[in-house]
């Protein structure tokens, strides 16, 4: 038994040898995100994805280290049972916004209270109250939690009328005003919290291998 121990051991780092090189040899020739969807058909494994990085919603020392560097780049973590894959497949940079709002649902004023109530909330808001504490206290959809903040966004991701009406306008950064929509009843107090800003999305292969 004892002499076969040596013999358990060679078979088993030549295996995992063979299997990482296996793995390094894929990844080099996966290139396009089609094939990377094509090898993870081939290859299924809830360990194994497609992720996106955000350079403006991941901070991690991985994410930082993947930003750095050109499509086609790697990264590979070793942890204790399992080592992990990283290949950047695609670079992106889109124009994002973000701003605050509070929304007013029309249905349920009539229009001397509604502008009057959005004439206290700018008052307020002036007078020296955070606008996340408005938002909380008198917006009625589901980013009232957030106070307001809508996070980054790309054309497309809000309602049409209420992206465009904010940006494409004039305002600047920490103006505040009001939108309209009467054709759905949806209004709003809106606030500029950030200048448009071009942000860095990353595709990529994740391959992870257990020892």
């Amino acid at each position: 038994m004892i002499k076969k121990l040596p013999c358990l051991l060679l078979f088993l780092t030549i295996f995992c040898v063979q299997a990482q090189t296996s793995i390094e040899k894929d990844l080099k020739k996966i290139e396009t995100p089609e094939e990377a969807d094509a090898y993870l058909e081939e290859n299924n494994s809830k360990l194994n994805k497609l992720i996106t990085f955000n350079e403006e919603k991941h901070k991690t020392k991985l994410a930082i280290s993947l930003f750095k560097k050109n499509v086609g780049g790697t990264e590979v973590v070793d942890r204790e049972y399992e080592k992990v894959h990283y290949k950047i497949i695609s670079k992106t940079s889109n124009n994002y916004n973000r701003v605050s709002y509070i929304y007013l649902d029309g249905a349920k004023y009539n229009m001397s209270d509604l502008n009057a109530l959005r004439t206290k909330i700018i008052a307020n808001f002036k007078d020296g109250a955070p606008f996340d504490f408005l938002a909380k206290r008198y917006s009625m959809d589901e980013r009232a939690t957030k106070g307001g903040d809508t996070g980054w966004f790309t054309k497309g991701k809000l309602d049409t009328a209420l992206e465009q009406s904010f940006v494409d306008s004039s305002y600047g950064l920490n103006d505040i005003f009001t939108v309209d929509l009467p054709e759905s009843n949806r209004y709003y107090v809106v606030l500029k919290t950030y200048e448009p800003k071009e942000i860095s999305e990353l595709k990529v292969l994740k391959i992870t291998e257990k020892k």
